[in-house]
């Protein structure tokens, strides 16, 4: 039987490749997170190419899922004779149409994105031009400011409208 003494031992503590192992098996649209080799020159080739394919099948499942809608509201067309029945089929229909409209405008910027890709101008910060970092262009690809002028942005933004 093990003592207390035993059972509170310090677990391991885990290394950067083990971090970096883990970090990889999180996958985004279908690819891993991008490992960036030591002493890299920041937005190579290989990283443009990275997020060109992250942001081409983003695109890709957006485009599918409009695809979906299409057929789903085809189908589930009805002219319900109860208002009712009408009423909620109405509203869903809404709900899925004003999520695809925001789809759409997703689309737009992913196309714009892969435009600066193409132009060598993706992954720097619109405003100051500092590199806007491979681990927040994995959470966001389509981001074009750095946390920074982000945040300010947001700060301003609160200001004005009084939040």
């Amino acid at each position: 039987m093990a003592t207390a003494k035993e059972k509170a031992k310090p677990k391991a503590k885990t290394t950067k490749k083990a971090k970096a192992v883990k970090a990889s098996s999180v996958a985004l649209h279908g690819l891993s997170p991008y490992v960036e080799k030591k002493n890299e020159e920041y937005m190579n080739e290989n990283q443009r190419e990275h997020f060109k394919q992250i942001l081409k099948a983003w695109r890709l499942e957006l485009m599918e899922e409009v695809d979906r809608t299409v057929t789903h509201m085809k189908d589930e067309a009805a002219n319900f004779p109860d208002p009712a029945d009408r009423a909620t089929q109405e509203e869903e229909f809404s709900l899925e149409l004003r999520t695809r409209d925001r789809e759409r405008k997703l689309i737009k910027k992913i196309d714009k994105t892969l435009v600066r890709v193409e132009e060598d101008d993706y992954g720097f910060c619109d405003q100051c031009g500092i590199e806007v970092g491979i681990r927040r262009l994995e959470a966001r690809p389509t981001a074009d400011l750095c946390v920074d002028c982000k945040t300010l942005d947001e700060i301003k933004e609160k200001q004005l409208t009084g939040g």
